[in-house]
């Protein structure tokens, strides 16, 4: 990996959603996922905050030439971090960054809906890249599941939304009822 590389942990992890350059999973240490809310919108956030007994998985992918700003555009709200030190994939290093919602937005008094299109999504990443095991472990690494699930599955509100088969749908559901997200 010579060109810098990002690592996504939630919708990235779903190839379908980008076409980004080389591909690979990989952890990421001293890190964790949870679902932010801010007073940007009316949705929670997928973000990551620094925990230095974390690990989580997700993908490292090329940004070709070192040009950011298409994926700055798609991260809005979300700043760059670089994490070049805190990665680990195939034995190969590259300086990559990793997004995270701006910790300086406002937090609204009650959490915000997490929308039942982009968790799919994220899932169905999941479940192709790393198999049930992935699925089970995003769900563990990820924090905030006490917000609401908006079920937009009929009409998807998420724009990079997919099509789940019924075992990935089931998935999703089963988790959502293990954390006792309502």
């Amino acid at each position: 990996m010579n060109d810098p590389a990002f690592f996504g942990y939630g919708s990235l992890v779903n190839l379908d959603t980008h076409d980004y350059a080389d591909p690979r999973p990989a952890k990421l240490h001293g890190w964790r996922r949870e679902w932010r809310h801010t007073d940007l919108r009316d949705l929670a956030f997928l973000s990551v905050r620094q925990d230095a007994d974390s690990v989580i998985a997700g993908v490292a992918a090329k940004v070709p030439g070192g040009d950011w700003s298409s994926l700055d555009l798609r991260e809005t709200g979300y700043r760059r971090h670089d994490v070049t030190d805190q990665l680990s994939v195939d034995g190969h290093r590259a300086v990559t960054a990793v997004y995270q919602v701006d910790p300086t937005y406002g937090v609204p008094p009650e959490p915000q809906g997490i929308l039942l299109s982009y968790l799919d999504v994220v899932v169905q990443g999941f479940y192709r890249l790393y198999g049930a095991s992935g699925v089970s472990d995003f769900f563990a690494t990820t924090d905030g599941w006490q917000a609401p699930i908006i079920d937009d599955r009929a009409e998807p509100r998420y724009p990079r939304h997919r099509i789940l088969s019924a075992e990935e749908r089931s998935l999703v559901d089963r988790h959502l009822m293990q954390v006792g997200a309502c």
